[in-house]
């Protein structure tokens, strides 16, 4: 790999998103970051665990990309795009406010959305009996009888599940309310509605 000198030298021994100085370390920015020390950035521990698990991330600790988003490093500039996409996404209005302000040229605006992109196609996707894929708030009906494990019920063949939400580490799962319950479904015994 590259010398990490480089990057210390460049980040001035900070992490280039949120400053802090206690366990840095290189963080390749895909794709095709390879050995390229300009495809990497110098990140504390705190925020290369939320990248690596951006839907648990601390939306106060990416309040420091309001700083970061500025710098002329193309690298930093991209996660700080991706990161504040990944905030409005979950919520995050303020996040939209930053987006609004960061330009990014053709070139590095064509590497943040590729990276998007990549995410993506790797991300857990939830599908029915059919292939169908689900999304969070779809209506689905369930395909078989279902015994609700310590409820004392069974879930009716034909039973429509409104507003589903998804399991997140588990493409196989669902979450939705039957007979005033909340429940976990396997995504076999549904089929979407509509």
């Amino acid at each position: 790999m590259f010398p990490e000198k480089n990057l210390q030298t460049r980040a001035g021994n900070a992490c280039e998103l949120c400053n802090a100085t206690d366990d840095l370390a290189p963080l390749p920015v895909p794709p095709d970051a390879g050995e390229d020390p300009d495809r990497h950035i110098l990140a504390c521990a705190t925020c290369r665990e939320q990248l690596a698990q951006p839907e648990q991330a601390d939306a106060n600790h990416w309040r420091c990309l309001n700083e970061a988003m500025w710098k002329p490093v193309p690298a930093v500039q991209v996660v700080s795009w991706r990161m504040l996409k990944q905030l409005f996404d979950q919520g995050e209005s303020w996040a939209q406010d930053l987006l609004d302000l960061l330009y990014l040229d053709e070139e590095t605006l064509a590497w943040a959305e590729a990276g998007l992109v990549a995410e993506d196609e790797q991300a857990i996707q939830h599908r029915d009996c059919h292939g169908n894929l689900l999304q969070a708030g779809d209506s689905v009906i369930l395909t078989k009888d279902l015994n609700v494990k310590g409820a004392g019920f069974t879930a009716k063949r034909g039973t429509t599940v409104r507003n589903i939400s998804l399991v997140s580490d588990n493409a196989d799962q669902i979450e939705g309310r039957v007979n005033g319950q909340q429940i976990v479904i396997l995504t076999q015994f549904v089929k979407k509605a509509g």
